[in-house]
């Protein structure tokens, strides 16, 4: 049985827009079918036709039997004798007389695979088509040739794209570089007329103190009250002024000094250039960036609760930490809040962060140590008996023995995430949340700074309805 054929130029292919996952069966397929118990002659024929036809398959009784390809066939032929011996014979004789093995795979493998597989073969059927089983009763050729263009292709595609997104990530980083120099010179230009404010409100403290001593100077040594005065004094309700301007006068002080606060945490969060690091409080560091989302939980109604060590200075770039501090939170929050917009139960728990700083002494990397990671004690999370924590390690690197570090661990109650993503939160440009919401490269860079740039660790403990953990761990030097 003969199936009709028509040879494709090797450039149609090609002009098929191939993705990064496309299958075999997207590539150019040679469907010409024989019966094995025909001459030799007739297959002769066909090749002879198509001279750039690689293969036919060889059917018995309907069905897969085998293929020859133009290559071996020509090559029998070639021999002393070779066309008296089989071309009037039947096909069977020819392909019992080569007894070579050819490589069968499925129409859904992906080119790239199917390109390791066909080079894989031994060095004399390297060459040979490829077998593509697009069902159980339809079975094609593809051509190694074109395969191998194929898988060359996807690979420069796969190239291409990974220079796009580190391109894009290169864009991203110097758009936050450039930022943080903007904040930086913001927050210098802003600290001038706030040290003002707070510099004059003192002495307009003392200056009323001054204005009141001299008033009631004035009303000892007057001889008889002057109606006037008195007049005057109750329609401006002098008493209630004099209590209320230093109300104000503190509450002047007050705000000053929280913008101070947030002037100083703005100029460190920012300050990114360089790897030099110094001596840093890194409870400090966690106030201050809570400072600068403060308005963000407080609107969100989530309760922080920190639980600060008495730690040591911590030799390290207090930016980057902050900046792997505040990815870390406000996950948390966008956690927190998408829940509690999905959760529709009027007694739903309320979103809580609980922040801990701690001293950690890790002589080894063992079992009940990673266990450890995270307390299970109701104040912290309530833990359903049934479930179980799913544990994933973002990085391990050799611990010394008896070796300090740092442990810096932010809770929450949130949803948890799914075990099966967890090895994957810490790539590039993965995130889960919605387009426009999320770049995918905020725990991408805190893993970078933590373990690259400071030799630490970055823990996850998540489980799914219960909440997620992450522990940073900085080594002590």
């Amino acid at each position: 049985m003969l199936t009709n054929y028509s040879l494709q130029p090797m450039s149609s292919y090609l002009n098929k827009k191939l993705e990064l996952d496309s299958t075999i069966k997207d590539l150019q397929l040679h469907h010409v079918t024989i019966e094995i118990d025909k001459p030799g002659f007739i297959l002769a024929q066909i090749f002879e036709t198509n001279n750039l036809l690689p293969g036919v398959i060889l059917t018995k009784m309907g069905k897969f039997f085998g293929m020859i390809s133009q290559q071996e066939f020509l090559k029998l032929l070639s021999r002393k004798y070779g066309r008296e011996l089989f071309l009037n014979r039947s096909i069977s004789i020819l392909y019992d007389f080569i007894k070579y093995e050819f490589l069968v795979l499925p129409g859904d493998t992906p080119i790239v695979y199917a390109g390791y597989q066909a080079v894989k073969r031994p060095q004399e059927f390297i060459c040979e088509p490829v077998v593509v089983e697009i069902s159980p009763d339809n079975y094609q050729v593809l051509e190694t040739q074109n395969l191998l263009i194929a898988q060359s292709y996807i690979h420069q595609l796969a190239k291409e794209l990974l220079q796009q997104q580190t391109q894009a990530q290169l864009i991203q980083t110097e758009k936050l570089v450039l930022l943080g120099q903007m904040v930086a010179g913001l927050a210098h230009e802003i600290r001038n007329p706030i040290n003002c404010v707070a510099g004059n409100s003192k002495f307009m403290s003392s200056y009323y103190q001054d204005l009141i001593a001299l008033i009631n100077t004035y009303e000892k040594n007057l001889v008889a009250p002057v109606q006037e005065i008195e007049d005057f004094k109750e329609e401006i309700d002098f008493e209630f002024v004099k209590k209320d301007y230093l109300e104000m006068m503190k509450s002047i002080q007050v705000s000053a000094e929280q913008m101070m606060q947030l002037v100083t945490s703005l100029r460190s969060f920012s300050h990114m250039e360089g790897t030099k690091r110094k001596a840093t409080n890194i409870n400090e560091c966690l106030d201050s960036t809570l400072l600068i989302l403060k308005s963000r939980w407080k609107s969100s109604g989530v309760e922080i609760i920190k639980n600060y060590g008495d730690l040591p200075l911590i030799l390290c770039n207090g930016g980057q930490i902050s900046q792997v501090f505040m990815n870390l939170i406000t996950n948390a929050l966008d956690a927190l809040e998408e829940n509690q917009k999905n959760d529709s139960q009027p007694d739903s728990k309320p979103g809580k962060i609980w922040i801990y700083t701690a001293i950690k002494n890790l002589s080894s990397c063992s079992e009940d140590e990673v266990n450890n990671v995270v307390q299970s004690s109701q104040d912290i999370v309530e833990v359903n008996s049934n479930s179980q924590t799913k544990y994933a390690v973002a990085s391990e690197p050799n611990i010394p023995e008896h070796h300090q570090w740092c442990s810096i661990r932010i809770v929450d109650n949130g949803p948890g995430i799914p075990y099966e993503i967890q090895q994957q939160i810490f790539e590039r440009f993965f995130t889960t949340k919605g387009v426009g919401k999320g770049t995918g490269l905020g725990l991408a860079i805190s893993h970078q700074i933590v373990v690259e740039k400071h030799g630490g660790k970055l823990n996850l403990n998540s489980t799914s309805g219960v909440g997620t953990e992450f522990e940073i761990l900085l080594p002590m030097e």
